[in-house]
């Protein structure tokens, strides 16, 4: 499989959770602190940290200390190349796998 389609699946997987794509969209509107993100939950701190380590390691989210707290914000150079392969596979093109003669890679 090529590294392309294992890459986005990572980033698919991270968000397909409804709380994880919450998150997401919460840090759409920019930088907050994990105690802005637990005050809209009913969830413990492992469970946001978890949640917050799965999307790092996907790389959706970055994350900064500042003193005790932690703020996390939206990787936006990841998001725009995620949002570029989901572009180039939802679109025909000249070089598309549906013209290869063995799709399976």
């Amino acid at each position: 499989m090529e590294p392309i389609y294992t890459d986005i699946a990572k980033g698919l997987k991270a968000i397909s959770d409804p709380k994880r794509l919450r998150i997401v969209d919460m840090l759409s509107c920019g930088e907050l602190c994990a105690c802005r993100i637990l005050e809209a939950f009913h969830i413990t701190q492992p469970t946001l940290s978890h949640d917050m380590k799965v999307l790092i390691e996907a790389g959706i989210v970055s994350a900064r200390r500042e003193g005790k707290n932690i703020y996390y914000s939206l990787n936006p150079e990841y998001l725009s190349a995620l949002e570029q392969s989901l572009h180039r596979i939802f679109t025909g093109k000249r070089d598309c796998i549906c013209h290869s003669a063995n799709p399976d890679g």
